[in-house]
């Protein structure tokens, strides 16, 4: 038996022992999540100048024949949002798992390497500078500033190989370039567009109804389909191109298919919410801990955990009077502070 077929049937025995112990957390870790977004999720319906209770909102949401004022409220208005949360922690919580994934590094995450930054540049250049403010251009933009920014990190990180900590660290730079040129678009225009694109840059599920809603749901539909191959092929590519290549992944193509459909899931999320910071760098590694998984590509935890992460947050959002970008900032502020010093302390 050759040395490539014994690691083939090495790493097959160690995935069905770990398949027949994993599924079993998982399934209640995603459990609990579910239970976590379902209670959030009705008591942000509860929230507002309105106010109803819970009992209200679950008639409204269930029977067609309730009081058609709380209907129009919970399932027009504050529902939508909801769904929104749901959606954009999921959408960024997978784009996490596959950038950390792809640079075998808890920091690889879009806020930190610049896909972003530059999501959010690309959408602030059609709403202030070309003037076209719906969604499907907003998200074009997103898409077209991300994919471009990634390229430009990828090429300046390309030193014959890209090593996760170069990647990252021009990341950085260009991001903080791409948040310079944002800025001095921003003083550029007039004031009431310099508060429409700040308002939005806060990172806010409000005013977002069923309108933006579908359309977001089906590119998601259609990017989580794309990115499930990548939960096979990117974990094995975390063992070096050479062990990839002799077990049938092709890492050209596997880090490409992985850029795209994470830049698309960041463009997705910026187009209609604007940049919720720092779900993507949390979202993988707290889904990684509860599961006590080895990756940070197990699909349904991670975009659990997000969905969780953005509901609660919304919430307490709602709570507070500021958009949810301004939670998730606040508390990821906290998280990537204790992750860098746990970083620190393994290297000492």
């Amino acid at each position: 038996m050759s040395v490539i077929d014994h690691g083939r049937r090495q790493i097959r025995v160690e995935t069905v022992h770990i398949a027949t112990l994993v599924p079993v957390r998982s399934v209640l870790v995603c459990l609990g999540l579910v239970v976590v977004i379902i209670g959030a999720g009705l008591f942000a319906t509860t929230i507002g100048a309105y106010e109803i209770g819970f009992d209200a909102v679950i008639r409204a949401i269930v029977d067609p024949a309730s009081d058609p004022d709380v209907r129009q409220v919970v399932t027009e208005w504050r529902l939508p949002r909801v769904l929104f949360a749901v959606l954009c922690g999921a959408a960024l919580a997978l784009c996490g798992g596959i950038f950390q994934s792809l640079t075998r590094n808890p920091l690889g995450s879009p806020d930190i390497i610049g896909f972003g930054v530059g999501a959010q540049f690309g959408v602030t250049l059609t709403m202030l500078v070309l003037g076209l403010n719906t969604y499907l251009f907003k998200a074009a933009g997103a898409l077209v500033g991300g994919l471009l920014t990634a390229l430009l990190v990828a090429v300046l990180a390309n030193r014959h190989t890209m090593s996760s900590f170069r990647l990252i660290i021009v990341g950085i730079g260009v991001s903080a370039g791409l948040g310079s040129l944002t800025s001095w678009i921003l003083i550029s225009v007039s004031v009431e567009q310099a508060m429409m694109a700040a308002t939005w840059g806060a990172g806010s599920l409000a005013s977002l109804g069923f309108d933006q809603l579908l359309p977001a749901a089906t590119a998601f539909v259609v990017f989580t389909l794309l990115a499930r191959p990548l939960r096979r092929s990117l974990p094995v590519l975390e063992m070096g191109d050479d062990a990839a290549m002799a077990l049938g992944v092709r890492p050209g193509r596997t880090r490409l298919t992985a850029m795209v459909v994470g830049v698309a899931l960041v463009a997705l999320v910026t187009a209609a919410a604007g940049p919720i910071s720092f779900i993507a760098l949390a979202a993988p590694q707290i889904a990684q801990r509860l599961t006590r998984s080895n990756t940070p590509m197990g699909l349904a935890p991670v975009m659990l955990t997000g969905a969780a992460l953005v509901v609660v947050s919304d919430a307490v959002a709602q709570l507070l009077a500021v958009p949810v970008g301004v939670v998730t900032l606040s508390v990821g502020g906290i998280y990537l502070t204790c992750l860098l010093a746990a970083q620190f302390v393994r290297r000492t």
